[in-house]
């Protein structure tokens, strides 16, 4: 049976070293940086073509959706999907419109996550928010387009060339958002000052609000490309120790971070008395855990070849980015 996430701080001294231990070497971190800027550069590529180019009456929103959509980001979630895809011979086209997708839906859910209805934020990965660049309604309908554009991309044809495999991808995608995924953990995260979270609440928060994008992500690549039960099957589990890791590592960008670095507001969850991971833990322990899920990421994936490298060393890369 596989070990979940612990609800109690682990030894911090042990895993601490056992992070130094395990840390890839600077020519896998080199590899990994490269691959990284490379597939965001195919994506933006990508999300360029794709997206609709302003005109008419009703430019405004397109507008606003490019602004939100290339307002920079490492763009992860598409990293997954390429080199998910890769793993298993999938058509690079395919791949790059499966990619596309999930970036635009996320970035639908950082706009509506910025409203002044929810976090109300006025940064964005270093600029003005999406609300606070054009206004409140046009982010909502900028937001909504977006949402609605990610299905659009994933339904045609050129996605990919099988009906079925489209479908799965929409349905997946779907659950991903929904009410039981990502829509229903930003609900509990609303009602979070109001409620006494431990541990293993705010694990279910941040599977749901975090964590259901990169199971997706991580499972799109894999889907297009025809995987088996059993590759699908360790690329869940990485995603699930990736998605946990991610958001103990955002986490302590907002208790130790500056708005400058993190190009967007930090120490809002103090401020508003959320649980998380670094509060209820404390900073040593909270990374230590992120460090011992890093490894475990990585060992999910020892079922591939050296082409699963830059997946493996992607944990790492987590725990020290400032961004």
């Amino acid at each position: 049976m596989r070990e979940e996430v612990t609800t109690e701080p682990r030894d911090v001294s042990a895993g601490v070293a056992a992070a130094d231990s395990a840390r890839p070497d600077a020519a896998a971190h080199a590899r990994l940086n490269a691959g990284l800027e490379a597939a965001a550069r195919d994506v933006e590529a990508t999300l360029d073509a794709l997206l609709p180019r302003p005109g008419g009456r009703h430019a405004r929103v397109q507008e606003a959706m490019r602004y939100a959509v290339f307002a920079g980001g490492k763009r992860l979630r598409p990293f997954l999907v390429l080199e998910g895809a890769r793993l298993f011979g999938a058509p690079e086209a395919y791949a790059l419109r499966a990619a596309a997708a999930i970036e635009v839906l996320h970035t639908y859910s950082l706009v509506h996550d910025d409203l002044p209805a929810m976090d109300d934020d006025d940064l964005r990965r270093g600029r003005p928010t999406t609300h606070r660049q054009f206004d409140e309604a046009t982010a909502i309908l900028a937001g909504d387009a977006l949402l609605t554009f990610a299905f659009e991309v994933l339904a045609d044809p050129a996605t990919h060339d099988r009906a079925a495999v489209r479908s799965e991808l929409v349905s997946l995608l779907a659950r991903a958002a929904g009410s039981d995924g990502m829509i229903g953990g930003q609900m509990i995260d609303i009602a979070a000052p109001d409620l006494q979270l431990g541990p293993d609440e705010v694990i279910d928060l941040q599977a749901r609000k975090t964590g259901a994008l990169f199971t997706f992500a991580c499972l799109a690549g894999a889907i297009v490309g025809g995987a088996s039960e059993r590759e699908r099957e360790a690329l869940l589990s990485y995603s699930r120790d990736f998605g946990v890791a991610f958001q103990i590592s955002d986490d302590l960008i907002d208790a130790e971070g500056s708005a400058e670095l993190a190009g967007k507001q930090v120490g809002k969850d103090a401020d508003l008395g959320k649980a998380t991971l670094v509060s209820l833990w404390g900073i040593a322990a909270a990374r230590a855990e992120a460090a011992r899920l890093a490894e475990r990421a990585r060992d999910a994936l020892s079922g591939f070849g050296p082409q699963a490298d830059r997946l493996r060393t992607l944990p790492f890369y987590l725990l020290d980015r400032q961004s």
